[in-house]
């Protein structure tokens, strides 16, 4: 439903819709531009005390987020949900979510005792917090996709007619100028997820002809699952798609709060880098990846003996470290393109993984990654011959883990 009546439009824009057409696309993010917004419409006289900006979301994560914008606050609070909060209360008894599915073409609730009967939860919790007027209505994308912009005052007399019409007034501006920035930040989301943080901003910069790219320095990461093949013909498909996510969530959560990019999984593999930025970053980078391999072990060696006691096979992995010059950049088909890393190095890097079979280890280091990183770190464990590589290697073992 409108807010206002057919026949009633003010006929004069507000200096609020003027500045949201005109100024605010110089502002990129959405919690800045509703942050601004709230504060224009106060110094406008709106009796605006708190709004919010609910929003579903496409990511691998989260299924909703909230901008929360209150009067007096330094800046917007920002909150994401995780895709349980659509089974929670909270979210099933809101007028959010009648909202979100259609039930309801907007809301205007005024607001009076924390004691009266309320059809929504938060009404009560609103009351009680001194608010007298709620207002929600829905922000509706081009695709159909529907958020919500919520707003509530402290006025004794509530929202009046005016401050209604000038509500109604901004909502198609404001869906409009939301769903630019949210759909931006939902390709960065997706690029991210998929192809990485680094090379999904690259992708959005336009960094996609096939052979585009270039040399960089960098820590190589492999690692891979033992025994993934029986476990994958023996056990069912969720159960092994499971398992897959708690190996992969042990590896990648030390790499990534280390600074570490994740380029690829390839099955039960994993292709990781720490990039070199300068000569002097080169030994912080190797320890970077030393401390997130001693903790991926201890990741796996937690999740085994939950298995264990649940009576799961344990789950083998290996894990190998290298460093080089490698090309960083798009390859591909004409039509399908990977952003990754090729040559010697990540060859060598591979066939060293291979070897945590062999010399039953969890963690092996390549001769050039030991001669950078502290000798006392490091223990040798001879020269082995890799397939490929064509020579034979001296190759390294971490002393922590030897213990």
């Amino acid at each position: 439903m409108s807010l206002i009546a057919a026949g009633t439009w003010p006929e004069q824009r507000t200096r609020v819709l003027d500045w949201l057409v005109h100024e605010a696309r110089e502002m990129p993010f959405l919690d800045d531009l509703f942050g601004e917004l709230c504060a224009r419409l106060v110094k406008d006289g709106l009796p605006l005390a708190r709004s919010t900006i609910q929003l579903q979301v496409l990511h691998p994560q989260f299924v909703a987020g909230q901008m929360l914008w209150e009067a007096g606050a330094p800046a917007v609070r920002m909150t994401f949900y995780e895709h349980a909060r659509i089974r929670s209360d909270a979210y099933l008894h809101s007028p959010v979510r009648a909202i979100f599915e259609q039930e309801v073409g907007g809301l205007r609730r005024r607001l009076g005792k924390p004691g009266d009967n309320y059809e929504y939860p938060i009404y009560a919790e609103l009351a009680e917090r001194g608010l007298t007027d709620y207002v929600a209505m829905p922000l509706v994308m081009t695709d159909g996709r529907r958020h919500a912009w919520t707003l509530a005052t402290e006025d004794p007399e509530g929202f009046s007619s005016d401050d209604l019409f000038r509500i109604d007034e901004l909502l198609p501006v404001l869906a409009m100028a939301a769903e630019i920035r949210i759909n931006r930040r939902t390709a960065k989301n997706i690029l991210a997820t998929y192809v990485g943080k680094d090379a999904g901003a690259r992708v959005l910069a336009g960094e996609i002809t096939r052979g585009s790219g270039g040399s960089i320095q960098a820590v190589l990461w492999t690692c891979d699952m033992r025994g993934f093949t029986t476990i994958s013909e023996t056990w069912p498909r969720d159960d092994v798609i499971a398992w897959l996510n708690d190996y992969f969530d042990a590896m990648a959560e030390p790499i990534e709060k280390r600074g570490g990019e994740i380029l690829k999984f390839i099955g039960d593999a994993m292709l990781a880098i720490f990039r070199i930025a300068d000569p002097g970053s080169r030994h912080e980078a190797l320890r970077h990846a030393v401390d997130a391999a001693c903790e991926a072990v201890a990741n796996m060696h937690r999740l085994n003996a939950g298995r264990r006691e649940r009576g799961l096979p344990e789950l083998g992995f290996g894990i190998a470290l290298h460093v080089g010059e490698v090309m960083y950049g798009n390859i591909g088909s004409r039509t399908r393109l990977d952003f990754t890393v090729i040559g010697p190095a990540v060859n060598l890097v591979s066939r060293l993984e291979q070897l945590t079979r062999v010399l039953d280890r969890e963690v092996l280091v390549s001769e050039a990654f030991a001669k950078v990183c502290d000798d006392d770190c490091m223990v040798s464990l001879g020269r082995h011959e890799l397939r490929g590589v064509g020579r034979a290697v001296e190759v390294y073992a971490l002393k922590e883990l030897e213990r």
